[in-house]
């Protein structure tokens, strides 16, 4: 099946413990829509209590049962209602992918001291300070779960590094480099940026700590058979050891299910060399966001016709991994004011949803803000508020609708003009074909081909952006147009 998955969430959803509820609500229509898998945000609690997005993990055990960082229900809802929510969209044939965040835990109980050295933040591998000795944010004993699923303690040996310590003012922070029993450095990652980008934030995770490693796995086991998932989406590959992946995976899919899917996240840029190393070394056992289609889409949205559309492909894992690529338009970490702020104008989101959701390659996944629309305010470094308005795509859920009526059979590509590309898809047999035109410019048209078995009939823009109709003439050939910035699916007049 044409399958489409959708990350229900967003950076500012409101922390008023409704989203799990949400999903219940929403599932039913999902499913109408055409979605086929649902991605949910981090279900367990942070440092921030019940206004923790979930990035900051202080406890991978509480989904919202313990009464921990001020509360009991995380700023999703509780335990029970996320356990509602899998088992909801499950009974509509909607399979749930997991958000893990295992790079570093936040809110730690107690302070430890250790040794540590400083690092070049902007190269780790560079220790600017001989040894000396803080109080660092390391000991995770979770006294308000009372052993509860697991007994295990987190202490400094369990991290690589930290960012701040007691006493030390704000002003003063830096990376320390921690000290313990499995060396003074970092481990290896995919990537030579910041030298070594193993440290990003909080109480980083130590995964050469045969015991750590071994809990995670133990925890992967619990989660599975507390929530059922389906499949996981892995936070922060970029600063994670790949061979802790590769060993955790590979003890899911033995011992917990033999078919968990996996995408992950490795936020590389424009850079699809380094995506393909990261196949590499995980063996293809994940599949990866294809962020430089992303910016693509970015950058385009920002240059209007002086953007050529012949390369909006190129250099993206569309085209090099089309089997390993989970193309979007955007996401939580590219809204305005997120540190990876990447915004694609609205203008262009038709556009490039259009050649995520009708095109055969890569698994296609949809935004929350584009399919419900959001409005919220944030601060500016300046102390000024500014409101962001971040409104529905009026035209994805019809997209949405070709993508599962159209979107099927040989894909014939007419990538022949800077401010107006076209393809068709054949059709299957089962499925009629469709007409794709899109264009950063002015009005323009394009002659492509359907197929004999269509001369003499009609096509008609699905998304109904042209009033006309195109006549296919004897060789199977319709003129197709397309508006001015905009973009047009036709389709046949009389489609069964």
């Amino acid at each position: 099946m044409n399958e489409v998955m959708i990350q229900f969430f967003e950076w500012y959803y409101p922390a008023d413990g409704t989203l799990w509820k949400k999903v219940s609500q929403e599932a039913a229509l999902l499913k109408k829509t055409g979605i086929s898998a649902v991605w949910l945000p981090p279900a367990y609690k942070g440092s921030k209590g019940v206004f923790s997005q979930g990035y900051d993990v202080y406890d991978l055990y509480d989904l919202g049962e313990f009464d921990q960082k001020g509360t009991i229900r995380t700023k999703y809802g509780t335990k029970e209602e996320y356990i509602s929510a899998i088992n909801t969209l499950h009974q509509q044939h909607i399979q749930v992918y997991a958000d893990i965040v295992l790079n570093q835990l936040g809110g730690a109980d107690e302070t430890e001291k250790v040794m540590v050295r400083k690092v070049n933040p902007e190269n780790r591998t560079e220790f600017i300070s001989p040894p000396f000795e803080i109080e660092a944010n390391t000991k995770f004993n979770f006294p308000n779960r009372k052993k509860k699923y697991s007994a295990f303690e987190w202490d400094y040996n369990c991290f690589t590094g930290v960012d701040c310590a007691k006493g030390i003012e704000e002003s003063e922070k830096c990376i320390y480099s921690i000290i313990n029993e499995y060396g003074d450095d970092w481990e290896e990652v995919v990537g030579n940026e910041k030298g070594n980008y193993d440290y990003l934030m909080f109480s980083d995770i130590e995964f050469r700590n045969t015991a750590v490693r071994e809990e995670l796995k133990r925890w992967g086991k619990w989660y599975f058979e507390t929530a059922g998932f389906d499949g996981v989406r892995l936070d922060a590959l970029k600063h994670i050891s790949p061979a802790f992946y590769n060993e955790w995976l590979d003890f899911m899919r033995i011992n917990v299910k033999h078919d968990l899917f996996v995408i992950g996240e490795y936020w590389a840029f424009t850079d699809v060399p380094l995506l393909e190393e990261y196949i590499r070394a995980t063996g293809s056992r994940i599949h990866l966001f294809d962020v430089p289609l992303h910016y693509n889409f970015h950058h385009a949205s920002n240059s209007g016709k002086n953007y050529d559309l012949r390369g909006i492909l190129n250099n993206s894992l569309m085209v090099r991994r089309p089997d390993l690529a989970i193309t979007f338009v955007e996401n939580h970490d590219t809204q305005p004011f997120q540190g990876l702020e990447s915004a694609v104008e609205p203008w262009f989101k038709p556009l490039a949803y259009a050649l995520i959701l009708l095109r055969q390659e890569g698994y296609p996944c949809i935004f929350y803000c584009d399919l419900y629309g959001t409005c919220y305010t944030e601060k500016r470094p300046d102390g000024t508020e500014e409101k962001v308005l971040m409104p529905k795509i009026s035209a994805l859920e019809k997209l949405l609708s070709a993508r599962k009526e159209n979107a099927w059979g040989e894909q014939e590509d007419y990538f022949d003009h800077p401010n107006c590309i076209g393809w068709v898809r054949k059709g299957d047999g089962q499925h009629e074909p469709c007409a794709v035109m899109l264009s950063n410019g002015k009005e323009n048209q394009k002659a492509m081909q359907v197929g004999t078995q269509y001369s003499g009939s009609y096509f008609i823009d699905f998304l109904g952006n042209s009033k006309v109709k195109v006549r296919i003439d004897e060789n199977g050939i319709g003129n197709f147009r397309v508006k001015a910035g905009s973009v047009s699916v036709w389709v046949p007049e009389n489609q069964k």
